[in-house]
């Protein structure tokens, strides 16, 4: 390998904005923020919900936000509004975040240590929704 994926998120942090969940819910609530979690469906089934919080699945986040794509979603085109990824732990986010801002989405941030770290300052969280035969999704 050329690159390893913890040296790829290593280099996406370095080159972008990281919030405190605090910062990132200030933000929300003063609706100068649009949360985006791009967790798998299923960790959102398994531990919750940001409160206010899209969901852009990471696998169909850059077309969704392209206005040029077919898929694309109109939540993407505010003007004013500072977009702030989050994951479970920062790495999927730091990554994205980093795609978002090189493809001219902007303002944009991700939240530091992600879901999990929204949890831990026991921020607002939606409660699970648990969906039969859910298997584990990914953790980055």
């Amino acid at each position: 390998m050329k690159k390893t994926a913890d040296e790829m998120v290593a280099e996406a942090t370095a080159e972008i904005v990281t919030l405190s969940p605090d910062e990132a819910l200030a933000m929300q609530e003063a609706g100068e923020a649009v949360l985006v979690d791009i967790r798998d469906v299923r960790e959102l089934a398994r531990e919750g919900k940001v409160p206010g919080a899209i969901h852009a699945p990471r696998g169909m986040l850059e077309f969704w936000v392209d206005p040029a794509s077919k898929y694309h979603r109109e939540v993407f085109a505010q003007t004013g509004k500072t977009y702030i990824f989050f994951c479970a732990a920062a790495g999927r986010s730091a990554l994205a975040t980093r795609d978002m801002h090189n493809m001219g989405l902007g303002p944009v941030a991700q939240i530091e240590g992600g879901f999990s770290l929204w949890r831990e300052r026991e921020l607002p969280i939606d409660p699970p929704q648990p969906r039969p035969n859910d298997s584990k999704g990914g953790t980055a």
